[in-house]
């Protein structure tokens, strides 16, 4: 093979991998919400820090500070004349850093609650800076400032994700978060209002 074909190869072949990185982190992704068929009972003893592994298992029965809605409440929250801002947490593979214009990538899409902002990777512990960042201005961003805005931090049945992420902003002041534990799962199964919709973006 002459080396200008090989050369080109190799060039094509680094623009596709991190395109495959990616893939093999959605397949990861979608065997995070693929982990429980049924939701496990919820836990008495609510623990005193974030969860750091293991986040598809079974979740507190409450957070301190925090409101925990059941489907139903979240429902009529969702349909009353003042519904709060509705935050999913699932975590989302993120385009590569350094990624060429010309190389592959498939941007990821979430079957949400409607209405819903997608903060994804923000449910982690411990939260990586930039991670923290992006969630602390995207909140600040969709409140308008307003530390009394009801917010809800979902993610699916199951997942601590929501759990740290709303334990986190109540750290932060705000006064009036919502916890939905029953997720995305929850809410399809009573074939309540769903949209696709994909990461808010970053800057």
């Amino acid at each position: 093979m002459k080396r200008g074909a090989a050369g080109r190869i190799g060039n094509a072949a680094r623009a596709v991998l991190p395109a495959i990185i990616g893939f093999i982190a959605l397949i990861a992704l979608i065997a995070l919400g693929s982990g429980a068929l049924a939701a496990e009972p919820c836990i008495d003893e609510e623990p005193d820090a974030y969860r750091t592994e293991n986040y598809r298992s079974a979740v507190p029965c409450s957070l301190s500070g925090v409101r925990t809605l059941s489907t139903r409440q979240m429902q009529a929250l969702f349909e009353s004349a003042s519904p709060s801002l509705l935050i999913d947490v699932l975590p989302s593979p993120r385009r590569p850093q350094g990624m060429g214009d010309d190389a592959l990538w498939f941007p990821p899409e979430r079957t949400t609650i409607t209405g819903s902002v997608w903060l994804p990777n923000i449910g982690y512990a411990p939260l990586p800076i930039e991670e923290e960042s992006y969630f602390k201005e995207n909140i600040e961003r969709i409140s308008e400032g307003n530390l009394a805005k009801p917010m809800v931090f979902f993610c699916l049945e199951d997942c601590w994700m929501g759990w740290n992420a709303a334990r986190r902003a109540y750290k932060w002041g705000y006064t009036e978060v919502i916890w939905y534990p029953d997720g995305t799962d929850g809410w399809a199964r009573e074939g309540l209002p769903m949209e696709s919709i994909t990461p808010a973006p970053r800057e």
